[in-house]
This record gives C-alpha cells, structure tokens and sequence, in this order.
C-alpha cells in the first residue's frame, strides 16, 4: 500500500489528463469574465432578477453601450441569456455554477 504522497500524486496525475484544451480554453475565459469590475456588477445585479439593458445601465450608472458591449462578451460565454419582450431585450444569468461561485467570492471578500 503506496503513501498518501503517492496516492495524490497519482489522483493529480489522472486530474491533468483531464484538462484537455477545450477545457482550459472555457475556464480561462470564464475567469477572465469575472476579472472585470463592470461585468462583476452585471452578473451581482442579474443575480437578483432578470433586467433590461436599459435597466442594468441606470442602476449601475454606466452607458448603455457599455453594458450592452459587457453582456455581449457575457453572452458568448453562456453566463447570460436574453429573451426579447417587445422590442426590449431581458437578460439574466445563465450559469448557475458560475453564479455560486462569484457569490462565493463576494462573500469571501465581505468578509476579510
């Protein structure tokens, strides 16, 4: 029977493999997403409940197309989603693992 060293150095090993590059590709981005202030603020405001670019923009006091630019970026990663009401766009979150994870790191900021 190998030591606990080996046992997690195998565990780590048979980890590695798994990390194929469409793999690192996704999670680079999604944490490049959530490097950004601004985006930060969208998705901690879109947690609460769906809202309207339009909305987004007047809570978060940012130009329209700021916020349009940032959930566009947000969007091609599928942490938000879009349904069209009339002619005005709602957005809300779309990746609930992501969403318990940023909520997550606010938390822990909050808190230190």
């Amino acid at each position: 029977m190998g030591s606990l060293h080996e046992k997690n150095e195998g565990n780590t090993k048979q980890y590695r493999n798994q990390l194929d590059e469409e793999t690192l590709f996704i999670v680079s981005q999604t944490f490049k997403a959530l490097s950004e202030p601004t985006r930060i603020k969208i998705l901690h405001l879109l947690a609460e409940r769906p809202h309207s670019v339009n909305e987004i923009a007047e809570r978060l006091e940012m130009l329209q197309s700021t916020v349009s630019h940032q959930l566009s970026f947000l969007k091609n990663l599928r942490l938000v989603k879009y349904k069209r009401e009339g002619t005005t766009m709602i957005y809300s979150c779309d990746d609930a693992h992501v969403m318990g994870v940023l909520e997550q790191m606010i938390d822990h900021a909050q808190h230190h």
